[in-house]
């Protein structure tokens, strides 16, 4: 069956997007700044995937003989994988780390080396999540097992009641079914909804996401077994352990920009119209929080500044914090919410207590207004 996308209302505050890219243009411009990566970006690129390539040679070449020190080594590894697709590959498979397409590409495809698939989380991520953020039907990221819910428009059973005691510690298998059967499954699915062709690239795409895992599995699992002086089960169970390691932070670090008590979950009327324009819907579905935490926003690729992101996914993360005063002003001005919380563990809260209400509540949400092409008196 075609996918078949809601549609937004570009009447209603049709000036606000334009305003606002038009003053974040100018910040650029005046400043003589690229909207790409700079120098910190390179060299946090190169820390990240040393923090993830480091610890494999050791487990390939170091002769370490105590499998603690080897568990360890794969506990660091979790740590480096979740940032390289938080701060490095995520950039890049949005276009946003290099002017070079090519460039952008070959770093995207970092995405493949720690267990991914960059050909179908564009489709995912940048085509289906960005663009209808929260809506129940479009958006995967809100899609769950049926023991989680994180849309109002799913229904609720007796199970959700205890959801947000249990979920995060499911957030740690998210990535699971990245290298094992996701892939074809969205194969599938999307040449279905006529999101990949079908024939030869469709061919084309299959036969890509089965060498990468032939790979995959290759340098991360079967070398590891034959160069490590553990048991391949314990180096089983460590492989696990860093995926665990790197989904529960890469599902702690979403999950928290979008299921939130601040957050809409808005739905298409009878003609599959939304209700104000895709800029204006993308404030009412996301959140910031910790703005003031460098460290936090350096290892998290700026996720932090998912307000930001949704409104300009094509810039690099390194520039969020500078214009998020730009946006925070205009949003203002036209009388628009900008969702923000203090630090992260006040988003963690707000995140389990929407989980709460989720699972006890069916939660109707107040309808989001439709605003008129008006700015608010500053």
């Amino acid at each position: 069956m075609t996918f078949i996308p809601p549609k937004y209302n570009k009447t209603a505050l049709a000036t606000f997007y334009p305003t606002l890219r038009s003053r974040v243009n100018d910040y650029f411009s005046e400043n003589n700044i690229s909207r790409n990566a700079n120098a910190a970006m390179v060299t946090k690129t190169i820390v990240l995937l040393l923090v993830y390539l480091v610890p494999l040679g050791f487990l390939y070449f170091g002769g370490i003989t105590s499998k603690w020190l080897v568990f360890g080594l794969w506990c660091v590894m979790g740590f480096g994988m979740a940032g390289i697709g938080m701060a490095v590959m995520h950039d890049a498979n949005h276009g946003a780390y290099s002017r070079n397409p090519k460039v952008n590409n070959l770093i995207g495809y970092l995405l493949n080396m720690v267990g991914g698939n960059a050909d179908f989380w564009k489709i995912q991520h940048n085509v289906l999540h960005h663009t209808y953020t929260n809506v129940h039907g479009a958006d995967e990221d809100i899609d769950t097992p049926p023991f989680l819910r994180f849309s109002p428009q799913v229904e609720r059973k007796w199970i959700h009641r205890y959801q947000h005691w249990y979920a995060l510690f499911f957030y740690g298998f998210l990535t699971i079914p990245w290298i094992t059967s996701k892939e074809l499954q969205q194969l599938n699915d999307y040449k279905k909804k006529g999101l990949i062709p079908g024939g030869k690239p469709f061919r084309n795409l299959l036969i890509r996401s089965v060498v990468w895992k032939i790979g995959y599995y290759a340098y991360l699992l079967v070398l590891p077994m034959l160069l490590t002086p553990v048991s391949p089960w314990f180096t089983l169970l460590c492989f696990l352990t860093m995926h665990y390691i790197a989904s529960f932070l890469l599902g702690m670090i979403f999950q928290t920009a979008h299921v939130m008590p601040d957050c809409a979950f808005p739905e298409p009327d009878e003609t599959g119209t939304m209700e104000n324009n895709w800029a204006v819907h993308q404030l009412y579905t996301t959140t910031n929080y910790a703005p003031k935490s460098k460290l936090f926003a350096w290892y998290v690729g700026g996720l932090n500044f998912q307000v930001e992101h949704h409104l300009f996914p094509n810039i690099c993360h390194v520039h969020y914090k500078r214009i998020s005063e730009i946006v925070k002003q205009t949003a203002q001005e036209y009388g628009l919410p900008y969702h923000s919380q203090r630090n992260f563990l006040d988003a963690v809260r707000e995140h389990l207590l929407m989980l709460r209400t989720l699972g006890r509540q069916d939660y109707l949400p107040a309808p989001i207004p439709v605003h008129q092409d008006e700015m608010q008196e500053a």
